[in-house]
């Protein structure tokens, strides 16, 4: 069957306003399914499922482990500097100092995160992804024997721009490989493995804590060092492990003498996303094709939304340790413990959400339902008097906003079409969600110690805004497809192509 790729998986047929070219040999970004792939597809389901199937564990558990380490060396902060004795050395509990150490981080996040998927597809997922978690590793480590709260901001800043290709990067990479009602279970899966790992962190914080100071070293230097040993060598297998786009599947890899894939495998998978979307094949980075992304009103709300939920996220995850030990008034020991329980259900709550979204072909009225979720748990959160009872709020605003991570990125995925517009709308959306960042870093302010309360009116508002816009968007996205259905209008420049609710 099919040995070139290019070539042979698909046919031409241009669709007006849609004639980006990728270079001289490669065809046309609107394609239309080669009948002998079409009918391999159609007949041979279950070699289909195995090939998916093998991509699945080839990807996702990698990937997954990245973002674990990541939230983890990102997220144990308030562990180290509150809990673990960092803040009384380093002084970081001085004024602002604490909030300034938690913002400067997105910084440089968002201004790197498109760059970064830039690069992911010039070098390759396996080059740059192992690069920058290598690196990172390589930098938590470092930070461990920081002499002052300058130095630490500093490596922050660094941090930021190696961290920023990260998550942008396994999104789009992602999303290259799978359809588009088959993807949010998929990163729900990839973030189900971070948002268990991040929640394992204050365990793990409390285990390392117990070393106390050996060899001259305090337990929170430790944490450091043993968390960036073990980030350095996830980066390192995920420069063995990762794979590459499936437009160059069945290259040989960086160490590997055969592509991941054979020439008639890649063929099916970039078939398959052909007929879902018609945006198999990659297009250039060109300005004009960047302007043109740019100017679709859907690439600046979907970040909007996610900065709205990732307001929440960081919130939770910079101060819950602080909240459950100061304000719910829960000891040192316990308040690692009762850290892991309400990460560990958000994670199974991920990718059940995950599984059910794909499963009915819908996005937006999950996102409502959980917003309305979280505004109720973070109500709770506030308001209540007993400590359980406001702990019971905990599992409920920190399931749903985690939970609304992975259905975000799907409801963005399913409502745009084509390369560029993909990992340049990836990038954004992550450039929003790290602003999230840096508004709970000052939402959560200290002196607003221990209950925080116009932070948790911040997130309340947040998901508010999140039902209002969702919302309208259900009422918008549903007059198109009925308008698109009458033959009136083509959606995307993609004929077929319908919106995701």
């Amino acid at each position: 069957m099919a040995t070139d790729i290019k070539h042979d998986a698909v046919q031409t047929e241009r669709v007006p306003e849609k004639e980006h070219i990728v270079d001289e040999s490669r065809l046309d970004t609107n394609i239309h399914l080669n009948d002998a792939i079409q009918a391999e597809i159609d007949k041979d389901e279950k070699r289909v499922k195995r090939i998916i199937r093998k991509v699945d564990f080839r990807m996702i558990p990698i990937l997954g482990l990245l973002y674990m380490w990541a939230l983890i060396d990102r997220v144990n902060l308030p562990n180290k500097i509150q809990i673990a004795g960092m803040g009384k050395e380093l002084g970081t509990t001085q004024g602002n100092r604490y909030t300034l150490v938690t913002m400067i981080f997105f910084i440089t996040y968002i201004l790197f995160d498109f760059p970064s998927n830039i690069a992911l597809r010039k070098f390759g997922p396996a080059k740059w992804l192992g690069f920058i978690g290598t690196a990172w590793g390589c930098l938590t480590i470092a930070m461990g024997f920081v002499q002052s709260w300058k130095t630490l901001l500093v490596c922050r800043v660094i941090f930021g721009a190696l961290e920023a290709g990260m998550a942008p990067g396994s999104i789009y990479l992602l999303s290259c490989w799978y359809t588009r009602y088959e993807v949010q279970k998929r990163f729900a899966a990839w973030a189900c493995i971070g948002v268990f790992g991040s929640g394992l962190s204050s365990a793990l914080a409390y285990g390392i804590t117990t070393i106390g100071t050996t060899a001259g070293y305090s337990a929170w230097r430790w944490i450091f060092i043993i968390e960036g040993i073990v980030s350095a060598a996830v980066g390192i297998v995920a420069a063995i492990v990762l794979v590459d786009f499936p437009d160059r599947a069945s290259r040989p890899g960086l160490f590997f003498k055969h592509g991941f894939l054979t020439p008639e495998e890649a063929a099916i998978i970039l078939a398959r996303v052909e007929r879902d979307r018609a945006d198999a094949v990659p297009e250039p980075f060109t300005t004009k094709n960047v302007l043109r992304a740019l100017s679709d009103w859907k690439m600046w709300q979907f970040p909007f939304l996610l900065f709205l939920n990732n307001l929440t996220v960081y919130s939770f995850s910079y101060f819950l340790p602080i909240i459950v030990h100061e304000s719910m008034g829960f000891s040192t020991e316990m308040t690692y413990y009762l850290n892991v329980a309400p990460y560990c259900f958000a994670a199974i709550w991920m990718f059940a959400i995950g599984w059910f979204n794909d499963r009915i072909r819908m996005r937006g009225p999950t996102i409502i339902t959980q917003a309305l979720i979280i505004t109720i748990g973070a109500c709770v959160m506030a308001f209540a008097k007993p400590a359980g009872v406001r702990f019971f709020g905990v599992f409920l605003a920190v399931g749903g906003t985690n939970s609304n991570i992975p259905t975000i990125y799907g409801y963005q995925h399913n409502n745009i079409t084509g390369q560029t517009k993909r990992a340049l709308a990836t990038a954004m959306l992550l450039m929003g969600g790290g602003c999230g960042g840096i508004v709970a870093s000052f939402a959560f302010q200290s002196k607003d110690a221990p209950h925080y309360t116009p932070g948790m009116i911040t997130v309340i508002v947040s998901q508010a805004l999140t039902v209002l816009i969702v919302s309208c968007n259900f009422l918008y996205f549903l007059h198109r497809n009925r308008k698109a259905e009458r033959g009136e209008v083509v959606l995307e420049d993609t004929p077929g192509f319908r919106y995701t609710y």
